[in-house]
């Protein structure tokens, strides 16, 4: 089980964007995942008019290490660590270390 999904709010921990938070878009691979707003870099694009693309200096968004970004919980207004716990009928949730509480995926 993950313990960084896609949906789930998260802030940058280490790194040159520490403390910048943002959604997770997706998961690129075990080791990484997507994050608006953060990890921006630009890159060259050769023009292609054969597929309609200009060139030049275009933003885009690249993968961090999810070791780098920890969940961010909305009641505290910091970082947090993520437990698994059991229910009763053997399900498996997601909850904050520090209150206990289910992590709701917005």
């Amino acid at each position: 089980m993950n313990k960084i999904r896609s949906g789930d709010k998260v802030i940058v921990i280490a790194g040159r964007d520490k403390g910048k938070t943002g959604n997770v878009v997706s998961r690129t691979d075990a080791d990484r995942v997507l994050v608006e707003g953060v990890n921006t870099v630009k890159k060259h694009a050769k023009p292609n008019p054969m597929k309609g693309v200009t060139g030049g200096i275009v933003e885009k968004t690249m993968p961090i290490h999810q070791s780098n970004v920890a969940i961010f919980n909305g009641a505290t207004g910091k970082a947090d660590r993520v437990g698994i716990k059991v229910l009763a009928d053997g399900k498996k949730v997601r909850v904050y270390k520090s209150s206990g509480e289910e992590i709701k995926v917005a």
